[in-house]
């Protein structure tokens, strides 16, 4: 959620560098954007409303800076405007700034009783006034930083511009992503990785409440006590090429091309009982499970909640994050709190991480992104490696949590004998054939299905046991790019009151791929087609009564939902597609949501 960039460097091309940073930012999703610079010993403020190519056409590239900040907004306090866009400034000081500021309210009250003007609606603007506050009272940039690190409540990710100090940018965190780069004679600041790539894979991440001090020569890093502290400089595994889109028109049906990709990537590190076992070992010790999420991992959740009761025989409760922190838990010790998140970062699930820590409860995180918050907070780790992933709707990040859900699944159920190690081992061998299925599912056209549901105000998905986990990942996937309006039930809850709904031709996707609930299924869609709704049917074999019928694979039982999730990846997809939506960025949207 927002954008951060900083350059400072040697080349004095700071301008073209911002530019291109948040561009390579644009996924985490944005409203406004904004460059401060220093031109001679002036800091140059210029923002604007809507898309970067706005910011770019009133950028002069003749000028010649070599340091800058730079900015794209995700509007959370005030509207989306010009004035609302960052960087703010006060006297000497310029920031940027991600998160929330929870105590604005009281800050703002206080300062204006002493004729302080606001210029703008925004949180952020608070930060600026306070730090040019304390610099002009202590004189020591450093000291104004951490006072007003002391007297803000709330998330933040800030890079500090004074304009008495023209050599040096300025950062700090707490709860919100940042790093700091280093390339040969330049340091950057950015709030994700592929904002670097094209100048360096060296990177260091700030802990909370760190402060950052960056020359073109050196990176200095102080505690919360303000004493230099030496940091782990980390190597981007990837390259510039994994954040590229190569020869897709969007990131997204590019992710949805990798998942199989991705798949293989996992399994080969657990594809035998030994690796299995060698990995998953600190499973043993727990007799039920609580899975806790928001949006798509919340998902998975459900997902492997079905599938870990019923082939490992544990109990799992699946809580959507902003929920479970702010109500009454009851924990057990041998309980294991499992938390989704694809950045690792995502504010909710972090918070409730947090929570669970201070019972005392063992926590896993499965997480994308190492060295982020939740993989440094969790006691246990398992990274599901699927790369960067650019499209704010996610595919492949879902698909290999899964993944990773299905091995707990197969690991649990073997060491509490549910299962065979034939069938074991034999799952695992099926994991690694599914490259096969997975092309047969990626040749084929779903733009006749999306032509029938393009035009659509409202749209239902269906299913029952765990085909009601998948449908809630399509009716997010669809709603997501596309703008239609979707809702997923258990399908045999739709006649309690929503089914007064169905209009003639309305879509109704329905799942089937569990065979003890096939005719139960069935006999929802035949009420819903006879209120003149439009039949779509995912399922493993032939059904009379569907408009569509898009046959499945019929895999093994526990495989069948990532082939399921892949068509209604594609399905969505090609709908958004076809109504000309901006796929990758919908609105209103952002990739990592790292405030409440």
């Amino acid at each position: 959620m927002c954008g951060i960039v900083g350059y400072i460097g040697k080349e004095k091309n700071a301008l073209r560098i911002l530019l291109n940073g948040l561009k390579s930012l644009e996924y985490r999703g944005y409203d406004s954007s904004g460059i401060a610079y220093f031109d001679n010993d002036k800091i140059i403020t210029i923002k604007e409303k809507g898309k970067i190519e706005e910011l770019e056409k009133i950028l002069d590239y003749s000028i010649k800076s070599n340091i800058g900040i730079a900015h794209t907004r995700w509007a959370t306090c005030g509207d989306a405007n010009k004035t609302n866009a960052h960087p703010h400034s006060c006297g000497k000081i310029t920031i940027v700034h991600n998160g929330i500021i929870e105590n604005y309210n009281e800050l703002k009250n206080q300062l204006q009783k002493n004729n302080k003007k606001f210029i703008s609606e925004t949180d952020s603007e608070i930060i600026a006034i306070l730090i040019n506050k304390y610099y002009e009272e202590y004189q020591d940039i450093i000291m104004a930083i951490n006072k007003t690190k002391e007297i803000i409540k709330g998330s933040y990710a800030i890079a500090i511009l004074c304009e008495d100090i023209k050599d040096k940018i300025f950062a700090i965190r707490k709860d919100s992503p940042l790093i700091i780069a280093k390339s040969k004679n330049a340091a950057f600041i950015a709030s994700d990785v592929p904002a670097i790539l094209n100048y360096t894979n060296k990177y260091i991440i700030l802990n909370e409440n760190e402060i950052a001090i960056l020359t073109n020569q050196n990176i200095t890093v102080l505690n919360d006590k303000l004493q230099q502290i030496k940091k782990k400089l980390l190597t981007f595994k990837g390259n510039i090429t994994d954040a590229q889109k190569g020869n897709f028109k969007h990131f997204m049906l590019k992710e949805i091309f990798e998942e199989k990709d991705v798949i293989k990537r996992i399994i080969k590190k657990y594809n035998t009982v030994e690796k299995l076992n060698n990995k998953l070992n600190f499973l043993d010790k727990y007799n039920s499970i609580t899975i806790i999420g928001c949006g798509s991992a919340y998902h998975v959740g459900i997902i492997a909640k079905y599938l870990i009761e019923e082939y490992a025989n544990i109990p799992v409760n699946v809580e959507i994050a902003s929920e479970f922190r702010y109500k009454k838990n009851f924990f057990d010790k041998k309980n294991l709190a499992i938390f989704i998140s694809q950045s690792g970062e995502t504010a909710d699930t972090l918070a409730s991480l947090r929570e669970v820590k201070k019972e005392k409860i063992d926590t896993l995180g499965v997480i994308n992104v190492p060295e982020s918050s939740i993989a440094r907070e969790a006691d246990n780790i398992i990274y599901t490696e699927a790369g960067p992933e650019i499209a704010v709707a996610t595919t492949k990040a879902f698909t290999a949590q899964l993944i990773i859900m299905i091995l707990i699944t197969l690991y649990l159920g073997y060491k509490n004998k549910t299962f065979t190690k034939d069938f074991l081992n034999s799952t695992l061998t099926n994991i690694d054939n599914l490259e096969e299925e997975i092309n047969n599912i990626l040749n084929k056209s779903y733009k006749e299905i999306a032509s029938k549901i393009a035009q659509a105000k409202n749209i239902f998905f269906l299913g029952r046991n765990i085909d009601y986990g998948i449908a809630l990942e399509g009716s997010l996937k669809l709603k997501e790019i596309s703008y239609i309006h979707s809702e997923a039930y258990p399908a045999g809850e739709l006649k309690h009151g929503t089914i007064s709904l169905i209009e003639k031709n309305m879509p109704v996707i329905s799942i089937i791929t569990k065979e003890h609930i096939f005719d139960k299924t069935i006999s929802n869609i035949k009420e819903t087609k006879a209120r003149g709704s439009f039949n779509i049917v995912i399922s493993n074999k032939q059904v009379i009564d569907a408009d569509i019928n898009i046959l499945v694979p019929d895999v093994n039982p526990i495989l069948q939902p990532i082939l399921v999730i892949i068509i209604l990846q594609l399905i969505s997809y090609e709908t958004a597609n076809l109504k000309g939506c901006d796929i990758d960025k919908p609105r209103n949207l952002a990739k990592s949501v790292t405030v409440e």
